[in-house]
């Protein structure tokens, strides 16, 4: 009985297309129908779906492909327990064109470097983006998410609330939110009350 080639394939951002990866999986011989994904998911978590269903579709003799480590795991000690676990299991991992043997001492070797460079690479991208993000801060411009309603509508909703006309249930369906924002949008404006009146009586003294 031939071995089954089942291909993994991983994209970190809902943006990104896997078309690329699944089409390299092919090519390596993996079919269509056996390729499972996970899009929009960083490869350092490891409760994936599409890994749990790759990884439960193998068998004794198959043999698992990815186009790269980086799709697999961004860790060494998440790579390393995923092929222990494959070894155990009598699975082999081929990453690109080249199968890895747990068995043969530089296979284990290469595979480990591999992992390590894959981690240092995902650590190189946190520390880029976290410096991204402090000199748009610095340069003004990051300013977090725009808000979901306007002055006038904040205003509306608080009124709408107060004289007890509408429900929140109502509220929410009036101005298309969740009830999460409908309470933090009476809490701001209870808040904003309260320093207003302070500033009054600031004055007033």
């Amino acid at each position: 009985m031939s071995a089954l080639r089942v291909g993994y394939a991983r994209c970190s951002t809902a943006e990104q297309d896997l078309e690329v990866q699944r089409r390299e999986l092919a090519t390596l011989g993996v079919d269509p129908d056996r390729i499972y994904v996970d899009h929009g998911l960083s490869g350092a978590t490891r409760d994936r779906p599409g890994l749990r269903e790759a990884l439960a579709a193998v068998r004794d003799g198959d043999v698992l492909v990815v186009t790269k480590l980086d799709r697999l795991a961004r860790s060494v000690r998440d790579a390393s327990e995923i092929v222990e676990d494959l070894t155990v299991r009598g699975v082999v991992l081929q990453i690109g064109t080249s199968v890895h043997n747990p068995h043969d001492p530089i296979g284990r070797l290469l595979f480990n470097v591999l992992a390590m460079v894959a981690e240092f690479e995902s650590d190189l991208i946190r520390a880029r983006t976290r410096e991204g993000m402090a000199v748009a801060r610095a340069k003004g411009r990051l300013r977090g998410r725009a808000p979901k309603l306007t002055r006038s509508q904040r205003a509306l909703l608080v009124d709408l609330h107060a004289k007890q006309t509408h429900s929140v249930q109502e509220i929410c369906e009036l101005f298309g939110i969740s009830r999460a924002t409908v309470y933090r949008e009476l809490e701001r404006a209870r808040t904003t009350e309260g320093v207003t009146d302070r500033d009054s009586a600031r004055e007033r003294a």
